[in-house]
């Protein structure tokens, strides 16, 4: 999804977040990867098919 450099679709987004994982992780991924694109003003946080990014 980042390697084009574009936001990702509502799809890619749950598809990403139904990766199987515990949801204490999931959730920490999901914020920790928007804080990095917020913080940076990008549109890819750099960790691809991580919840968030």
């Amino acid at each position: 999804m980042c390697a084009d450099h574009r936001h990702g679709t509502p799809s890619e987004t749950l598809e990403n977040l139904r990766q199987p994982m515990p949801l204490g992780r999931k959730l920490y991924l999901f914020l920790r990867n928007n804080w990095r694109k917020l913080r940076t003003g990008s549109s890819c946080c750099g960790n691809h098919s991580e919840p968030g990014c």
